[in-house]
């Protein structure tokens, strides 16, 4: 694909892309550099954009995933936040700040041992922020689905750590 087609067929997606983008994440910088990302992606591959389909399905999976993969960065830095957060408390008391501490760790370790779907819902809608309906268009599921999952994975996450606090 030679630069007057790439422009002509990739170029005119901008907006939808970008539209995308900033839908799922919820901020316009970050779906911009999304898309400066996505259209570098696409101009590497310029050599064999001609054996897909479609160009636009194409740009929407790779600004997908993209976008996913910057929620997963998010997710990994809340994550060490609170693993090295010694949690905001206005009660001064060492041990009471302390223990806090110890509850978010034990509540992270009990969830990274869900399955990995109950893990992302729970991440994506407690963590990130997200709706049902946008966790389910992201994890291609549909809204009953989440719920049953983020009720699944809140029950377990209940019932261990409370398990854990009677040992």
């Amino acid at each position: 694909m030679v630069q007057e087609q790439f422009k002509k067929e990739v170029l005119p997606l901008r907006n939808q892309l970008l539209s995308y983008a900033r839908r799922l994440l919820g901020d316009i910088e970050e779906a911009e550099d999304i898309i400066q990302e996505v259209y570098m992606k696409l101009w590497y591959m310029r050599g064999e954009l001609h054996s897909f389909n479609s160009i636009r399905a194409l740009s929407v999976h790779i600004t997908k995933n993209l976008c996913l993969n910057r929620i997963k960065l998010r997710r990994d830095r809340v994550r060490e936040s609170l693993d090295g957060l010694a949690v905001l408390n206005e009660d001064p008391e060492p041990d009471i700040a302390l223990e806090q501490k110890d509850h978010v760790g034990h509540i992270m370790r009990i969830i990274d041992g869900l399955p990995e779907l109950q893990q992302t819902v729970l991440r994506m809608k407690h963590v990130e922020g997200f709706e049902v309906e946008e966790i389910a268009e992201l994890t291609g599921s549909n809204p009953e689905a989440v719920r049953m999952n983020l009720s699944r994975a809140r029950k377990k996450v209940k019932e261990r750590f409370f398990k854990m606090q009677k040992l």
